[in-house]
């Protein structure tokens, strides 16, 4: 789908290592184009987030895996953008993405466990004032996400609650089995 820059648009951001990519990525990105009507959604795969170990598989592994994943729904656009933008910052990218579409809107997605920590993200009020945080449920995160500091200093309005049935899938736990069954 070729999207004019100068055209309003709702533009999604699921940023991540994907290190693997799985359905629990597709399940919420499914949704969110649907629920929010997206025009387009950026798989955005990073080399490496700051809050974890380095990531078990390449970065050019992960950005194919992810578009073989993602080949059968055409608004999802699997990129990684660390070096077009010199970073791994979550505030460069969107700033990066507000720019190129600047009549758009830009909402970011991430799970619950991502708002808890949110608030230890580089400019993490300023990425709030840029888009709009849509937030998906993670499963053992309910209580933490509603006391987070990111949403107390935020508020409602700022962050986008989507419901749906909990996915008990991670990464960490598919590359924990890949491990397991690889040995």
């Amino acid at each position: 789908m070729k999207i004019s820059k100068k055209r309003s648009y709702k533009i999604g951001i699921l940023g991540g290592t994907f290190d693997p990519p799985h359905i629990g990525h597709l399940k919420i990105s499914k949704l969110a184009i649907k629920k929010i009507k997206l025009s387009k959604l950026f798989w955005a795969v990073t080399k490496k987030n700051p809050f974890k170990k380095s990531p078990h598989f390449p970065l050019k592994k992960r950005v194919i895996m992810s578009r073989m994943k993602t080949n059968k729904i055409k608004k999802i656009k699997v990129q990684s953008f660390d070096n077009l933008i010199k970073s791994t910052k979550t505030i460069k990218l969107i700033k990066h993405i507000s720019n190129k579409y600047s009549h758009s809107k830009i909402f970011f997605l991430m799970g619950s466990d991502n708002l808890i920590k949110f608030h230890k993200w580089e400019k993490w009020k300023e990425i709030a004032k840029l888009c709009t945080i849509v937030v998906f449920p993670r499963s053992g995160y309910d209580k933490e996400t509603l006391t987070s500091k990111a949403l107390k200093t935020l508020g409602r309005k700022k962050i986008l609650f989507i419901k749906l049935k909990k996915i008990d899938i991670s990464s960490s736990k598919l590359r924990e089995n890949y491990l397991r069954y690889k040995n």
